[in-house]
């Protein structure tokens, strides 16, 4: 299984017993505002689960599961996927509400791309965010991404950075 450690956080592959709490995050509203899915069931909590590990078995890489130290508790999911529809790979984080503002998406982003970049040695990582998500936004810039063009997709406008 591969796993990170970083300052404040444990990412880790995820398993079948994380449904619960990976629905506590995937069906807030306010989590969930700028993703393309949107809140998501139980149900499609689920597939998504299912399918973030068989990504990992396909790909040798996938999303994990963000632990926070402090309470070894699952507050979210990050790590890298493919962009979908392309070969492009992505770096990706959700966090739950309450850690938001904390620095901690910007630690799972970094730790993301030095992975991405030494451990598998791929050439480019990018990222989208929604434009009205500044946050995410801040984040990407905050780990040296730097802002390429806007993409259309899905009745949405994203920012894409490399």
């Amino acid at each position: 299984m591969q796993e990170i450690e970083t300052a404040r956080l444990y990412l880790r592959q995820f398993t079948p017993e994380d449904l619960d709490d990976l629905y506590r995050i995937y069906s807030d509203s306010e989590v969930m505002k700028y993703l393309s899915e949107g809140v998501r069931n139980r149900e499609e909590t689920a597939a998504d689960l299912f399918g973030i590990i068989a990504d990992w078995e396909k790909n040798a890489f996938g999303l994990w599961a963000v632990v926070n130290k402090e309470n070894n508790q699952l507050i979210g999911d990050g790590g890298l996927r493919f962009l979908a529809k392309t070969p492009e790979v992505e770096v990706s984080y959700v966090l739950a509400k309450a850690y938001w503002g904390k620095g901690l998406a910007s630690e799972v982003a970094a730790a993301s791309l030095q992975y991405g970049f030494e451990v598998l040695k791929l050439e480019k990582i990018v990222a989208v965010a929604d434009t009205a998500n500044r946050s995410s936004r801040r984040v990407m810039e905050k780990v040296g991404m730097r802002y390429q063009h806007n993409l259309d997709h899905s009745d949405r406008v994203y920012s894409h950075f490399k």
